[in-house]
């Protein structure tokens, strides 16, 4: 078994009391005050999480670009400098390798973000298909990552640096200095929020973390757990992989088909993905409302009447809404919105119904 890993936060997060447990391999705060106070902070006000685990590959080269377009299943080719895709890799066979970011700084020079928890198993998939003229590095041991998100992250970012955050828009990138420290700042997240990612070397990290919460004083900044950053990620119905996506699902059933481009080159995954297109997905990935208190988990059985007809892939309660939600996998033809469905929990049937997501009014434009 391997080491569990620590952030370069993690001292900060054992002094402010955090529940930790092992993810992805690293001793991570789940959360500190509670999830539901956690939450509610990122929606109503400005939160930081501490998200290190994740892992970042430099791919660099002439034939970056080729190489890309080959390894994931967006339009690589359409990327500006300055701008992030989000995009996933595949197998042969169409499942899903993992999702991730793609950076373009230029043509030659590229940074792919991916799961704390697929980080060697990604770099392997990359390694393994790795073209002439392309140099491919994992530096995630090296970069910490800060996510400051909520109505008040830019507010209290702009305070600690010269660059214009507004002039940032979503999904894109600069490189400047915050805070005295030269990093890349993202216009990236995964609550749904107005946000910030901060990616920099391990040893301004406490320097980083520390000048963000003086900036937020004003605005009563709080460190927010993972578990949160969880339940923030079901309301929007954002995928999680390990739950929602994995190596059985494909990028159809998934609801990914926009940033599937079929239409861009040859890709791994491709042919299979373009078969399932064809002949239609046999189920699709669908986000539903719980009728009653109860809570939807996991490996649940999803019912209309008798009949089994899917599978929750993720559920919990939804602090914003005060309503237990879920995301799942059901089969085609009951996917539509409004259509009504059970949970089969411990042995009894709950009702639920399929809505269009996101769940609450929230966005990162």
């Amino acid at each position: 078994m391997s080491e569990e890993k620590r952030t370069p936060f993690y001292d900060k997060h054992v002094k402010l009391d955090a529940k930790i447990v092992n993810f992805a391999g690293f001793m991570m705060p789940i959360s500190y005050e509670g999830i539901n106070a956690e939450h509610l902070q990122i929606r109503k006000n400005v939160g930081v999480f501490d998200v290190s685990h994740m892992g970042e590959f430099n791919v660099e080269g002439k034939n970056a670009l080729e190489y890309l377009q080959m390894l994931t299943i967006n339009d690589v080719s359409s990327l500006l400098d300055g701008q992030v895709q989000y995009t996933a890799m595949c197998y042969n066979d169409g499942g899903i390798v993992d999702d991730l970011l793609l950076y373009r700084f230029n043509e030659n020079k590229f940074l792919m973000v991916v799961n704390g928890s697929n980080v060697e198993k990604d770099f392997k998939w990359a390694k393994d298909h790795l073209i002439k003229g392309v140099d491919l590095k994992n530096n995630s041991d090296q970069v910490g990552l800060l996510a400051i998100q909520g109505p008040n992250s830019l507010k209290t970012l702009q305070k600690l640096t010269d660059v214009n955050l507004q002039d940032i828009d979503f999904y894109h990138f600069t490189e400047g200095k915050l805070a005295g420290i030269d990093m890349i700042i993202s216009r990236t997240g995964y609550t749904g929020e107005l946000g910030f990612e901060l990616y920099h070397e391990i040893s301004d990290s406490e320097k980083l973390w520390d000048a963000i919460f003086e900036a937020g004083k004003e605005y009563n900044i709080k460190p927010v757990g993972l578990g949160a950053r969880d339940t923030l990620r079901m309301e929007m119905k954002y995928c999680l992989y390990g739950n929602d996506i994995d190596k059985t699902t494909n990028p159809i059933e998934a609801r990914l088909g926009w940033i599937t481009k079929l239409n861009c080159g040859d890709f791994i995954g491709k042919d299979a993905i373009l078969k399932v297109k064809k002949e239609k997905p046999n189920r699709r990935l669908v986000i539903f409302k719980m009728k009653g208190r109860r809570i939807a988990r996991h490996g649940y059985k999803i019912f209309i009447g008798d009949k089994e007809v899917g599978i929750v892939t993720s559920g919990t309660q939804s602090p914003s809404l005060k309503e237990g939600i879920g995301i799942g996998y059901v089969k085609r033809g009951h996917t539509k919105t409004g259509n009504e469905i059970d949970i089969d929990i411990r042995g009894k049937k709950y009702e639920a119904v399929i809505v269009k997501p996101p769940v609450v009014d929230s966005s990162p434009f």
